[in-house]
């Protein structure tokens, strides 16, 4: 599997949050609304940022991120 299931989950979150970005924006249907002008662009903008963040976020594996020969 080229994600882990936590990145996956991320990636939904993300989704979901720009859904909620946009028909926040859609149900106050006013170019002056406050949610309309600030909240939900900025649910947008995160929900952008966490699908970036749960694309590059390689969790820790169960043995350590990194295996070095030690003597």
């Amino acid at each position: 599997m080229l994600f882990k299931s936590a990145n996956y989950l991320l990636m939904a979150l993300g989704v979901l949050a720009i859904v909620v970005g946009f028909a926040i924006m859609r149900i106050e249907n006013e170019v002056d609304g406050f949610i309309s002008l600030y909240v939900a662009p900025l649910m947008i903008l995160g929900g952008y940022l966490e699908i970036i963040f749960a694309i590059l976020w390689r969790p820790k594996s169960e043995r350590g991120a990194t295996h070095t020969a030690r003597n």
